[in-house]
């Protein structure tokens, strides 16, 4: 759907100069920068690809779905601990266009499945292999055993409640971990390297409420067409002012999909990074541009060389 984006802050004069012990102008002569600007077509057109079709997996395509049939045309769907569909997504129905919209709708007390891990230093012979779990027990596995290695500071450390994972989906209520698994050692290798013990506890648990709807956002393809595109578009090519050196850089980008540069940026491409919404020291992806007849995803990528 509309694009997600992520900017990455460019940090590498300030590491040098921790590692250095000075201050000042850290880019000698023999270090640069290089740039990168990706920009590549996309092949479907504004509707379909706008468009949010659920997963096939019982994980979140079965909650997603329930979630549709529920909301689709004008009712609401609540849930507890998760939310069912992205903010955002946008949806047809009997020939109408929606946008999916979510709030934060109470809290409630509600006891479910908590999964902990303790690592295992010799598995034994009846131990499970990881690769042998279906997605809901697989994924819970995974994330605690992130948690872990990292000693709390991996990327999935939100998804977890202290040292426990709470089993607030459906499928993961309903999975082997909590069913059949509870007190088994699971191998995340054939080998049997780092292995778990897990540990099911059935706890009360106070679970953020989320309420589900759709929005009416038009009536029919062109409508919903025109919404795409002042939604998602970041840059209309055809709108933004270019000197004929950038539009140049522009189209060289287009058709080979990468452009690239080193050392100081030339005026025109700094011109057009700036066009299309970049700044020129921060690395940023999933930029949406328009030129009148395509959509093409735009990233730019800012890196150090010595």
């Amino acid at each position: 759907m509309v694009s997600r984006r992520r900017s990455l802050q460019f940090a590498g004069a300030a590491v040098a100069a921790a590692l250095a012990g000075c201050s000042g102008d850290v880019l000698s002569d023999e270090t640069s920068r290089k740039y990168a600007l990706q920009i590549q077509r996309i092949a479907t057109e504004p509707v379909p690809w706008a468009l949010y079709e659920p997963p096939e997996d019982e994980l979140f395509g079965d909650p997603a779905r329930a979630a549709l049939d529920a909301i689709l045309p004008t009712g609401r769907h609540v849930t507890h601990g998760y939310t069912p569909i992205s903010e955002g997504a946008y949806v047809e129905h009997d020939g109408q266009y929606y946008r999916i919209d979510q709030f934060v709708s109470g809290r409630a007390v509600l006891e479910r499945p908590l999964v902990r891990v303790e690592s295992v230093e010799e598995a034994p012979e009846e131990a499970v292999l990881l690769d042998s779990l279906e997605q809901p027990s697989a994924r819970t596995v995974k994330i605690l055993h992130s948690h872990v290695v990292t000693d709390g500071a991996s990327a999935s450390a939100s998804l977890l409640r202290g040292d426990a994972y709470v089993m607030a989906r459906p499928a993961e209520r309903e999975s082997r971990l909590v069913g059949e698994l509870d007190g088994r050692v699971v191998r995340m290798t054939a080998e049997g390297e780092l292995s778990y013990r897990i540990h099911v506890d059935r706890e009360q648990v106070t679970l953020t409420e989320h309420t589900t709807l759709a929005n009416a956002v038009a009536d029919d393809r062109e409508a919903f067409r025109e919404v795409v595109l002042g939604s998602a578009v970041d840059a209309d090519l055809g709108a933004i002012d270019l000197s004929e050196d950038a539009r140049t850089l522009l189209d060289r980008a287009i058709e080979r999909e990468t452009y690239r540069e080193t050392g100081e940026p030339s005026d025109a491409f700094e011109t057009l990074l700036r066009r299309l919404g970049f700044a020129v020291d921060e690395s940023e992806t999933g930029r949406i541009l328009w030129d009148g007849r395509s959509l093409f995803r735009a990233s730019f990528y800012v890196n150090r060389t010595d």
